[in-house]
């Protein structure tokens, strides 16, 4: 056990920086997400050619490549970002891509007749869309915006790559260290884990909340 409680100090500290990044990209990706998702819809094409364009490029490309590029191919034309604003904006892009199509779907999945019996009202496409179409579309949207808070942490493991020193990193430093490759990543797993409950916890309480209301 003191072993093992060695390994944790180092782990910890990355796991700190392993959050930071979830909690940023989090944070740049739900209105990212909000923004190309009702983009999508517009019957603008002003507005929904660069939001198309935008999801599926992220979407159909990888987020390794794309933090590569932005990290080592936009300093090529003068473009230099710190490591941490590469990884929090590449992570934010990617979720946000994702997170625009469940947005897109839980509105499409509110009845038409809303939308008419709006239009009776004498209600504007905003009011329609602030006052009608949103507030029953966005319990919809939260169990699938959960799994996508998830698969954003198992993503910040990328950032390492490009050397941001997340728990992935400080993992793999310690191995190379120790070579003690079983205690080391048996504790990641478990760190992720309890990070992944958390936000799951988070999530399923903000679900019964907004339902009540």
């Amino acid at each position: 056990m003191d072993s093992l409680a060695a390994l944790l100090p180092p782990l910890l500290e990355g796991l700190a920086v392993t959050v930071q990044i979830t909690v940023g990209a989090a944070c740049l990706a739900i209105p990212l997400a909000l923004a190309a998702g009702l983009g999508r819809l517009s019957r603008h094409a002003a507005l929904r050619w660069p939001a198309a364009t935008y999801v599926e490029v992220f979407r159909g490309t990888s987020a390794l490549v794309q933090l590569f590029w932005f990290y080592f191919v936009l300093p090529l034309f003068g473009i230099r970002l710190p490591a941490m604003a590469v990884g929090i904006a590449v992570l934010a892009l990617n979720a946000g891509a994702y997170g625009a199509e469940v947005v897109r779907g839980a509105v499409h999945a509110v009845a038409s007749g809303q939308r008419e019996a709006a239009l009776a009202l004498n209600m504007t496409p905003a009011q329609t869309m602030r006052r009608i179409v949103l507030p029953q579309a966005i319990p919809a949207m939260l169990p699938p915006a959960g799994n996508l808070l998830i698969e954003l942490l198992k993503n910040t493991a990328l950032v390492s790559l490009i050397t941001i020193a997340d728990m992935t990193f400080r993992g793999q430093v310690l191995r190379s260290e120790t070579l003690r490759s079983t205690e080391i990543f048996g504790l990641m797993l478990a760190l992720y884990f309890a990070v992944a409950l958390v936000i799951t916890a988070g999530m399923r309480l903000l679900e019964r909340r907004v339902r009540v209301r």
